[in-house]
């Protein structure tokens, strides 16, 4: 599909979700996923009544809470034929955890798997639906981390990486790119001493590849880990795909 078309379809049937973390602890991966679709040839339209996923009230047990939040976001979202996050964890809540959350229902449980199919991860969009290709530029090298909601529930693996190396990345593999980094939502909070070890296994590893970029796709990923090089004075930055590729563009 021509960029003109994927632009007309978008301004009429498309939506971001732009995460709880990305509106409070770090914009600028939102405004660089916007930067990101409209150079890919989409008008990008974020629904004014959106808010959480629901996947802190899941993983912490409140199933009741979850599914009113599933349920709101489906209103909302269905109206839109495509759904692009810039994180494979909400991603992933949306895409499989709302129909098995409301699997049950008799109004909602049709509604969810609907939703699930128009629902994507923002490398996974731009290169399977957009084919978007970014400019090349000067980034240096970058190794990559894989964030585990994103890898496991939803694939993502290649895309990210494609994406960095056509824009002219020397991508640099850890030997640990595919392990946890720790945080794994209220993992961090309800086991804190087994979550600092992983990620400092995590960020070794990481600073044993030379590269000065670490690059996830997750923010919940990329704020342990950075949080992490900070506290212990690691010469090591700690960066969205989507800001990385729009660097040197804003």
């Amino acid at each position: 599909m021509a960029a003109a078309e994927n632009y007309a379809k978008y301004a009429e049937q498309g939506a971001r979700f732009v995460t709880c973390l990305a509106d409070l602890v770090r914009p600028a991966v939102g405004f660089a996923a916007v930067t990101l679709l409209e150079a890919a040839g989409y008008r990008v339209v974020v629904p004014p009544a959106q808010t959480c996923c629901g996947q802190p009230n899941f993983n912490g047990g409140d199933r009741a809470g979850a599914q009113a939040i599933a349920r709101r976001n489906i209103d909302m979202l269905l109206a839109y034929e495509q759904i692009v996050l810039p994180s494979g964890s909400c991603a992933g809540m949306i895409k499989r955890d709302y129909p098995l959350l409301l699997a049950g229902d008799d109004i909602y449980a049709d509604r969810a798997r609907t939703l699930a199919g128009r629902v994507w991860e923002l490398a996974s969009f731009l290169v399977e639906v957009a084919g978007y290709h970014p400019p090349p530029r000067e980034l240096g090298r970058v190794t990559y981390h894989d964030a585990c909601a994103g890898l496991r529930e939803l694939g993502i693996k290649s895309q990210p990486r494609q994406l960095l190396i056509e824009a002219g990345a020397d991508l640099v593999e850890s030997n640990q790119a595919e392990v946890c980094c720790g945080f794994g939502g209220t993992f961090c909070v309800k086991y804190p001493d087994i979550s600092n070890n992983m990620v400092s296994r995590k960020m070794a590893d990481a600073v044993s590849t030379g590269a000065p970029c670490l690059v996830a796709g997750d923010l919940g990923c990329i704020l342990n880990m950075e949080g992490k090089a900070h506290r212990d004075g690691m010469d090591i930055e700690v960066i969205h795909f989507a800001e990385l590729l729009t660097r040197s563009e804003r």
